[in-house]
């Protein structure tokens, strides 16, 4: 097995402008894995603590302090360079080493050992002899916190070709849609600027009713029927509305106030309206019975915990024991190291919670989350639609359909 003979890292920029961390991990001299790690602007209360005191010059300082200790181990043995991280870090929360540097080390050291193998990423990760594509899911519709004042509450309104029959076929149908609600966007408002959120999803002037119904129309007006060819989603990112002090959802954009109750019958109206397919957040991070009553009155419907388990198997489990979802995002940055992100999608496989990896409003151009998606059998992979950032996971997918493990779509 290749053994690893040199680690360096670097200070680069994402897709935000802001400063992150880059590892290189080289294998028997020549087989390299790099890797830049994103980083989220809607971050719940209990993932991974990116880099310490938000500084990712700490973070590469201590590589370049300890880059000795992980000379001389096996590349593919990600349990072995994840608990050399465990040894420079024993917090739970990578608060002294930062999560972006053990997401970034693990899945460098990962992809130099699947190229020292002569395979695919996914392969590597993964013990299964066939594979199947997730449904991309992209943001056509932006607010919240990606994008700025006068744009929508709601976070995101998401696209999803759940009738598409290849990847292909997918993508060019999401692409479709974001361009058809461009030119919605312009009738409605002649002066929109074309403006876009950190995901690349347009961020127009509107209100959330009103930004669902542009939306819909888009889909429409393609001759799609929501729910068949294409279905929406909506990310909520309740968290961002909840004021623990009143106990109530502060929707300051659109101008009123939910209860509990008001909130979750918010929710579900958009999701009965709209025939949503995926609804992410839909109230706040802490609240495990609320997201257990919608996920108990929709069963067919993706209730997906982000903040809720913030790639966490221990929270995880506890949402598993309440019923608070049927699905969960999967962002190896939430977790800190890939292996402790495998872990939870092990966790969440064996317990039937359906995956979905994501990418972060902050991204680089790397694409491993394409092929993280793949191995741990993720029904969706929410990537965005547009942005050079977003499109480098895509166009991962398109060269991924020529391998003759991977046949057809997953099952949502």
């Amino acid at each position: 097995m290749s053994k690893i003979t040199s680690i360096k890292g670097r200070i680069l920029f994402n897709s935000r402008g802001s400063k992150t961390i880059e590892v290189d991990i080289e294998s028997d001299g020549k087989f390299l894995g790099r890797v830049c790690a994103p980083s989220g602007a809607s971050v719940g209360k209990y993932e991974a603590v990116s880099f310490p005191n938000e500084k990712p010059e700490e973070s590469l300082k201590i590589l370049q302090e300890n880059s000795q200790k992980f000379i001389g181990l096996e590349s593919s043995d990600l349990k072995g360079v994840h608990d050399i991280l465990k040894s420079l870090d024993e917090s739970p929360n990578y608060s002294k080493i930062g999560g972006a540097l053990a997401f970034a080390v693990t899945i460098a050291s990962m992809e130099s050992a699947s190229k020292a193998l002569e395979q695919p990423l996914f392969q590597t990760l993964s013990s299964e002899s066939s594979f199947k594509f997730p449904f991309p899911l992209g943001n056509i519709l932006g607010g919240g916190a990606h994008a700025g004042p006068g744009t929508p509450d709601i976070q995101e309104i998401l696209i999803c070709a759940t009738g598409s029959k290849t990847i292909e076929e997918s993508i060019e149908t999401n692409l479709s849609v974001h361009k058809e609600l461009r030119r919605v966007l312009e009738k409605e408002d002649p002066n929109f600027t074309n403006g876009r959120g950190d995901e690349g999803g347009w961020a127009p002037k509107l209100e959330n009713q009103k930004a669902l119904e542009v939306s819909a129309k888009a889909c429409e007006n393609l001759g799609f029927t929501l729910g068949k060819e294409v279905s929406l989603g909506v990310d909520f990112a309740s968290s961002t509305q909840w004021n623990e002090e009143k106990q109530k959802y502060l929707y300051d954009r659109a101008g009123f106030e939910n209860s509990t109750g008001e909130q979750i019958d918010f929710a579900a109206d958009i999701i009965e309206k709209y025939k949503l397919i995926y609804a992410e957040d839909a109230v706040h991070e802490e609240a495990f019975e609320d997201m257990s009553e919608l996920t108990t009155k929709f069963p067919q419907v993706l209730i997906t915990g982000d903040d809720l388990t913030v790639t966490n198997k221990g929270i995880l489990s506890k949402a598993i024991d309440s019923k608070s979802c049927n699905a969960a995002i999967l962002k190896v940055n939430q977790a800190g190291s890939l292996f402790d992100a495998l872990e939870f999608a092990d966790e969440a496989n064996q317990n039937n919670v359906k995956l979905i990896t994501s990418h972060r409003s902050g991204e680089s151009t790397d694409s491993q989350i394409s092929h993280i998606g793949l191995a741990t059998k993720s029904k969706m992979l929410k990537v965005g639609v547009v942005g050079g950032e977003r499109v480098a996971k895509l166009n991962e997918l398109l060269r991924l359909s020529e391998h003759d493990l991977i046949r057809g779509m997953a099952e949502i």
